[in-house]
């Protein structure tokens, strides 16, 4: 059973720093040897992947665009009539992971419009979904990059996501068919929707792409107070072969760096090489 990868989320991690490159330099020196964040495009890719080498770290993923922010937009791969968007979004992520050697895309799904009818309009956003996913693996195989579909939670975190629940997310990947795109694990958001973890990652880890971890309810770091744990997790995680990275994607409770006790912890308890400063 290999000790699992983590990745540091640097769209959560390192707040108090005021940039990318100042947070992969933080990454690095903090013992991590991958990192990931959620929209890059602030930055130059070529100065973010300089930045990622000068500080030893591999970028294993970012998301598409959001879309228009100013109108609550929240990704664009369900939302009907941004079909052109979406595809112009999804050239600008290749571009940037192709720049950081960056091999998965979270590709968002977006949220129901505002106004409308979740119920009314679900059947029509899976549609668009469906097309779009077909368009993304085509575009991403050629390439050799892969998709990455996470379900938000509708309970606390986004009522008006459209991907929440894990099996919605499975149906739709199996209806897509395409070997280049998988799940996304947000555990925060499993466990706010679903429980049933155990259940859960067993069923859904042939199809899981990456993982990603904070605790519930408070979305703070594994070792914070709360209703899941990481240990029994981590554990079940190695005990079932999982290969990909799991992403620290949480707010840290205070500071960042003493934050990271419970993964000097794990990495303690498996010799990790890397020890964090």
């Amino acid at each position: 059973m290999a000790p699992l990868r983590f990745s540091a989320n640097l769209s959560w991690l390192f707040p108090e720093l005021p940039d990318l490159p100042a947070r992969l330099r933080a990454a690095g020196s903090s013992g991590f040897e991958a990192a990931e964040v959620a929209w890059p495009y602030a930055e130059p890719p070529e100065a973010l992947a300089r930045a990622a080498r000068a500080a030893g770290l591999q970028l294993v993923l970012i998301n598409t665009p959001p879309g228009d922010q100013e109108k609550r937009e929240m990704g664009l791969g369900a939302v009907p009539g941004r079909q052109a968007a979406f595809r112009e979004g999804l050239e600008q992520a290749v571009l940037y992971a192709k720049a950081l050697g960056c091999p998965r895309i979270h590709l968002m799904a977006g949220r129901v419009p505002q106004g409308a009818d979740r119920a009314a309009v679900t059947g029509e956003m899976e549609t668009v979904f469906l097309e779009n996913l077909r368009y993304a693996a085509g575009v991403l195989a050629q390439e050799n990059l892969v998709g990455l579909l996470e379900p938000i939670n509708t309970r606390i975190t986004d009522p008006q996501y459209f991907l929440d629940t894990p099996q919605q997310a499975a149906a739709i990947l199996q209806k897509v068919g395409r070997p280049n795109l998988q799940l996304q694990m947000d555990i925060f958001h499993w466990q706010i929707m679903d429980g049933n973890l155990t259940g859960n990652i067993r069923e859904f880890l042939p199809i899981i792409g990456h993982v990603q971890v904070a605790q519930v309810p408070g979305r703070g770091e594994p070792g914070s107070p709360g209703e899941l744990h990481f240990p029994y997790l981590f554990q079940l995680l190695e005990d079932e072969g999982y290969q990909g990275f799991v992403g620290c994607e949480y707010r840290p409770q205070g500071d960042t760096v003493e934050g990271l006790s419970w993964l000097r912890s794990y990495w303690d308890k498996r010799g990790h090489p890397r020890v964090v400063q």
